[in-house]
């Protein structure tokens, strides 16, 4: 690490081995993110009863959105009053912020861009699409070609981040902003008006083709896979459809340059001002099956399988390589996964090393459980859970995650920078939510052992589970979780028997450190068999002897053994 002198104390991201890490006040930071409602932060005096509830969940962090109609309702003229109060309320909570940049594009449409940008449309003219009978249909949306709309919006923009840095530099309630939100065309595969016919019909930009053909083994697989002809393309300056072909997916490209060169301009001259972490956020597409969770999508959800179905020109997977290029002032992209494959996405978004955080996802229990995945297995700086704010928060099924997250978040940091390949995070559904996808165990090798995660046997039905293992320094295993039940093996070949020494059951003391509160054994391991997590209210069946307890802190630590026996011991 580098020395006090030159380290920066704003919030910055710190490489480490395979990923970055969030800095916060020189220290590495896991966030507890949750995203509000569009328009609870709209008002300092609403969010005073939010604030506690929050607190209540364990969060730590909150998106909330910042939006250009609010800042500046008259060009050139500046209010930033309601969110001056808004962030000295996170401060006086000990809450941190997340800024979600509500400028040209929310939801794909220009809903939060002031009036006077809506109604000048010489200046800032609309995107067109063709609907299904082929007609032109106006969107709500200003072209991502005007530069008049990048000038203005960065102009905006920067102003924003110039305050934020007056506002907090010293303090750090702000720790990242994100650059407009899920960018994209709904209803069709790209802006039908007359300055993107006329682009379309011109040469791929130089430097974004040099940089697809130069570097085409290290592009993303979903590229690879889509365009793999282009990757083949020996012309020095194609359009478009020469170098990607007639049809949707190449207007996806066209437009992903569009959008992505809007957000570099906006980001640049917010970064100028402030420099802290941004980054965009994408509405998931569903172009392959297998990816998705859900049995069906509803028509007007934008997750479909072509573009226009689901945001076209967004920084889905096929396009990344495209924002990454154009867009050099982001630090990473952060999917909002709600209808699929939780694991897929990871490693999607993980694309390049660069750091994943989820800032949107499902609320519920089984969106919940998923986290655990995101922060064991792929170095999350964070999962924040949707529209929290409407949840009773006794009763939101993140408080219990969050708050055994928080006891044992200084060991997932030193996990995720020191020791990515000693940490595995783990899950398992309701049995009426499993699939032919769900997985059955969680298998990982941890140096001389291999640790099998299973949901816990029970004499009645099993519970869902949830949790993570993270192996020591020191030999011994902390685990945190619920649910299951895990096992060692050697992976010495002439080991002849594995077992577990010591189980001990920890608490968190006043000082926030990890104490041994009992040590387990007999029914408690299965004799030393295994660890087992139980969950709160495990199912005994009916069966009349009680050889399950209920989870208490949900956390443990175990040291197991082997031993090799030569033949003379038989």
């Amino acid at each position: 690490m580098a020395s006090d002198l030159t380290t920066p104390l704003t919030p910055h991201l710190r490489k480490i081995r395979g990923s970055s890490q969030l800095m916060v006040k020189g220290k590495p930071f896991l966030m507890l993110p949750v995203e509000l409602h569009n328009s609870t932060f709209s008002s300092a005096a609403y969010m005073e009863r939010v604030w506690p509830e929050m607190k209540a969940i364990h969060a730590n962090t909150i998106l909330a959105p910042v939006t250009w109609e609010m800042i500046e309702p008259t060009e050139g003229t500046f209010d930033f009053s309601e969110l001056d109060k808004c962030v000295l309320g996170a401060r006086k909570h000990g809450l941190h912020l997340v800024l979600l940049w509500f400028g040209a594009y929310k939801n794909t449409l220009s809903s939060y861009a002031p009036i006077w940008v809506k109604t000048d449309i010489d200046r800032f003219p609309r995107i067109h699409i063709k609907n299904k009978e082929g007609t032109l249909k106006t969107l709500e949306a200003v072209q991502p070609h005007c530069k008049e709309a990048w000038k203005a919006d960065a102009r905006a923009f920067a102003n924003l981040m110039r305050h934020i840095k007056r506002l907090d530099e010293d303090h750090s309630t702000i720790l990242m902003v994100q650059v407009q939100n899920e960018i994209g065309v709904m209803g069709d595969s790209r802006d039908r008006s007359r300055i993107a016919d006329e682009l379309i019909q011109k040469p791929v930009p130089a430097d974004l083709w040099a940089y697809l053909q130069t570097n085409k083994s290290t592009l993303h697989a979903e590229f690879r896979k889509r365009f793999s002809d282009a990757l083949g393309n020996p012309a020095t300056s194609p359009t478009w459809i020469e170098a990607f072909g007639p049809g949707p997916f190449a207007d996806d490209l066209f437009m992903a340059d569009a959008f992505s060169r809007y957000i570099q301009a906006v980001t640049a001259a917010g970064r100028a001002e402030y420099d802290i972490p941004y980054y965009v956020n994408v509405a998931l597409c569903s172009e392959d099956p297998s990816w998705l969770d859900v049995e069906s999508i509803p028509d007007e959800v934008p997750a479909g399988d072509v573009p226009g179905q689901y945001p076209s020109g967004g920084p889905v997977g096929h396009n990344l390589d495209i924002y990454q290029h154009n867009a050099p002032d982001i630090a990473f992209w952060a999917p909002d996964i709600y209808l699929q494959d939780y694991e897929l996405v990871c490693e999607c978004y993980r694309h390049n090393d660069r750091p994943l955080f989820i800032p949107e996802q499902r609320r519920d229990e089984y969106g919940a459980r998923r986290i655990w995945v995101a922060y064991g297995n792929y170095q999350a700086l964070g999962c924040s859970p949707f529209g929290i704010d409407t949840l009773d928060p006794e009763t939101s099924p993140t408080k219990k995650h969050f708050k055994l997250l928080r006891s044992i978040k200084d060991y997932i940091l030193d996990a995720h920078a020191n020791r990515p390949d000693d940490i595995m995070g783990f899950f398992f559904d309701e049995d009426a939510e499993m699939t032919s996808k769900s997985k059955t165990q969680w298998v990982k090798s941890f140096g001389d052992f291999l640790v099998t995660v299973k949901r816990a046997s029970v004499f009645g039905i099993p519970s869902s589970a949830a949790g993570i293992i993270i192996r020591q320094p020191n030999g011994r295993f902390l685990i945190a979780g619920f649910g299951v039940q895990i096992n060692f093996a050697s992976t010495d070949p002439d080991s002849t028997l594995t077992s577990v020494h010591s189980v001990k059951e920890m608490e968190v003391d006043e000082s926030g450190a990890l104490r041994c509160a009992r040590v387990l054994n007999g029914d408690e391991t299965i004799h030393g068999s295994c660890v087992i997590m139980p969950s709160e209210d495990p199912d005994y069946g009916g069966f009349p002897i009680p050889s399950s307890i209920p989870g208490r802190t949900m956390i443990a630590e175990c040291v197991p053994y082997s031993i090799k026996e030569a033949q003379s011991h038989f």
